[in-house]
């Protein structure tokens, strides 16, 4: 046997070196992200190997130097639905005990890879605290417009969370879910910074939605289809639109969900004293007005008046129950609604019409970036479009407190300019009815 080149012994190590691991390859953690399983001073990692191991977190509050703490998780198989049915393995660990607002340090694995260490602050617990997140839908592993930006705006600091509206990578499933892998690899600076919390999109269809499910660890036990957590002042709630129209699946889905959204919008609605603002977020909009023949489109929206019509329709029941705001992408562009109920426009007044609205206001950010480019808007905008942009960017949602929320959208095609900026206000009391 020849003696092993020593140039070829010093690439492996540089190599071993650039990828910041410790350990075999395919025993090396990858795809890291965060999340926040709805419990106060908790934070789930969440990580992809190529073959079993033992999951670990080690975490501190030192940026070097020994990592004293330890928590233990578990990991799953999975086996995409493609041709070559290749295997990984997804861990999850759940940290506990974090003091709130406190900077850690971490890295998971086991003995026989680690990956490098990665740094985020945990949640603030209870109402009486600002949150602010990056919201965006349809972002894909090629032409990812915003993430450079959103990366930066990571690395100051800038945000508490991320809520991803739906869409990733364009498929994730696509070319055996090596799309899925350089996906979860390209969000990694963000992600595994910041809780990543997300909802299912039209992209995700595929194998029934099984990447989508087996990537991502949101709360509750429906696999991340529909749950709600409590950020500050505001109780969000993810959901997902493609159960009205991936119905070989089985119906029960919708019925399922809509009965568990109005029994978690009673709940809300009892403990709104506390939190004020509910917000939800789904991907598929009821209204729109892009020059497509997408759902949003059509006067009787699957999303808004449900199954053949009448069934299940989400407009009635998040207007009886107060929603403040709701967040929606799929059209890749950036549009923001008038209050609005019904398709009448219920400002709060003329001069100041998101000041006490008197309908829920609906913004669609779907303009991240991906293979599919941006969608152009109809000629002309509807009564109830209060402002449309067409440019690559996302939206920073500044939940100030009980009463008052910040909303802008940042253009990537203008260099991080701000091109829209409002702010909705809403009284503490009677947030329950729109009148």
């Amino acid at each position: 046997m020849r003696p092993l080149c020593p140039c070829r012994s010093c690439c492996c190590l540089l190599l071993f070196l650039s990828l910041g691991v410790q350990g075999a390859p395919e025993a090396a953690p990858e795809q890291v992200h965060l999340s926040y399983p709805d419990e106060p001073g908790s934070m789930t990692v969440t990580w992809t190997t190529w073959v079993p191991t033992r999951s670990e977190v080690q975490f501190g509050l030192q940026l070097t130097g020994p990592l004293p703490l330890r928590a233990q998780g578990t990991f799953s198989p999975f086996v995409d639905g493609g041709v070559l049915r290749r295997k990984f393995y997804i861990h999850r660990v759940t940290l506990r005990g974090l003091l709130p607002g406190v900077q850690y340090v971490y890295r998971c694995g086991s003995s026989r890879g680690w990956s490098r260490r990665f740094r985020f602050r945990a949640l603030k617990n209870g109402p009486h605290w600002s949150p602010r997140l990056a919201v965006f839908g349809d972002l894909g592993a090629d032409n990812p417009k915003a993430l450079p930006r959103l990366r930066r705006d990571t690395q100051q600091g800038m945000y508490d969370a991320v809520l991803h509206v739906g869409d990733f990578a364009y498929n994730m499933d696509q070319d055996n879910a090596r799309v899925g892998d350089k996906f979860m690899r390209l969000i990694e600076p963000v992600a595994a910074s910041l809780p990543y919390m997300t909802c299912p999109g039209n992209h995700e269809e595929r194998y029934n939605f099984s990447n989508y499910k087996a990537r991502f660890t949101m709360p509750g036990n429906t696999e991340g289809l529909w749950y709600s957590w409590d950020l500050g002042p505001a109780h969000i709630i993810s959901f997902s639109t493609e159960v009205y129209f991936f119905l070989h699946y089985g119906r029960h889905l919708v019925e399922r969900q809509f009965h568990w959204l109005e029994s978690d919008l009673q709940k809300a609605n009892k403990n709104r004293a506390a939190r004020p603002w509910i917000i939800t977020m789904g991907h598929r909009p009821m209204y729109c007005s892009n020059a497509d023949l997408d759902d949003c489109t059509w006067h009787e929206s699957k999303v808004r008046k449900g199954l053949r019509g009448k069934f299940y329709g989400l407009e009635d029941l998040f207007y009886k129950y107060g929603v403040d705001l709701q967040l929606w992408a799929h059209e890749h562009s950036y549009e923001r609604l008038w209050p609005i109920y019904n398709y009448q426009v219920f400002n709060g007044s003329r001069e100041t019409p998101y000041t006490n609205p008197r309908g829920p206001v609906h913004i669609i950010t779907g303009s991240a970036g991906c293979e599919e480019r941006l969608t152009p808007f109809s000629l002309f905008p509807r009564p109830w479009s209060a402002v449309r942009v067409k440019e690559y960017g996302y939206t920073r949602l500044h939940i100030l407190n009980g009463t008052h929320v910040h909303i802008q959208q940042v253009s990537d095609d203008q260099d991080g300019k701000i091109v829209d900026d409002v702010w909705v206000v809403r009284p503490l009391l009677g947030r329950m009815m729109y009148l």
